[in-house]
């Protein structure tokens, strides 16, 4: 089986049926997929424009054969910095055989920083702010805000190496290894936080990352189910629930307030919204 997702299996601790041995393999592999997919039309901020290019495709708008990316140009099937650091997340959990924080941080430093591709002058951690503006798209991987603040949080030989103030997407972009080796145990939602803090040791993006964890493990565990979104807000709003946050409760009321208003979750960028790969803002 490719990617060690062998290792992923044999690590669980109790048997398993065909059923969610297949499940959790789709649950890895169609992440990546999935990532891959839309990496072409990753970071169009604009609706109008992005409408535009759907239009063109439609259908089918994955794997579009030219990138339509603003900021970064990558050959279609490549994943984003999102999907590569699930891969490498990945790979860690197999080599390991479960998490192991040390190991973690040495191979996002190596796959993200000095000498990797993802080292462009643009992308430079230490670049000045002052510095002229890029032209945009670059050719090659874009090295975003928390992967930077990790890469410079390594190099001052920092404990903690999470940036504290990016909120965005990566957490649950990259979730599925981690859910899928530990799902169904007491210490999945804690293996999901540490691993989160490694790059984003920001309070907002946990939460909203361990209840992605919650619903990915619900499927993972029990298939399709039609309960699976009031089954997870009760987990959120159980006393008891396992690794509780501060800011569960407003997490179940921003599920509740999208899913009411689009009848589907949805993940929503304000169009007057100002925003780049930089700015730790979601």
């Amino acid at each position: 089986m490719g990617w060690g997702l062998d290792r992923v299996l044999v690590r669980r601790e109790f048997k398993m049926s065909l059923a969610l041995a297949d499940r959790i393999v789709g649950a890895i592999v169609g992440a990546a997929v999935a990532d891959a997919a839309a990496q072409p039309l990753h970071w169009i901020y604009d609706p109008q424009k992005l409408n535009d290019i759907l239009s063109e495709v439609e259908p089918y708008p994955e794997f579009r054969p030219q990138s339509a990316n603003p900021f970064y140009r990558r050959d279609t099937g490549q994943q984003t910095c999102y999907g590569d650091q699930a891969y490498v997340l990945l790979e860690s959990l197999c080599e390991c055989e479960g998490l192991n924080i040390d190991d973690l941080k040495e191979r996002i430093y190596k796959v993200f920083g000095p000498g990797s591709e993802y080292d462009t002058p643009v992308n430079d951690p230490y670049r000045s702010k002052g510095a002229p503006r890029p032209q945009l798209p670059i050719e090659g991987p874009w090295r975003h805000a928390s992967l930077k603040s990790f890469l410079k949080n390594m190099d001052m030989g920092k404990t903690e190496t999470g940036c504290d103030i990016d909120n965005q997407i990566d957490g649950i972009a990259k979730l599925a290894p981690i859910v899928a080796m530990y799902a169904g145990t007491q210490e999945m939602l804690e293996r999901v936080e540490e691993a989160t803090r490694v790059t984003q040791n920001n309070d907002m993006c946990v939460a909203e990352t361990l209840a992605a964890a919650r619903f990915l493990e619900h499927y993972i565990l029990n298939g399709s189910d039609p309960n699976a979104l009031d089954s997870v807000l009760q987990q959120l709003k159980d006393p008891n629930r396992n690794n509780p946050q501060d800011m569960d409760i407003a997490v179940v009321d921003h599920i509740l307030q999208y899913f009411h208003k689009h009848m589907r979750f949805a993940w929503c960028i304000p169009g007057s919204a100002a925003w780049g790969p930089d700015s730790g803002r979601v």
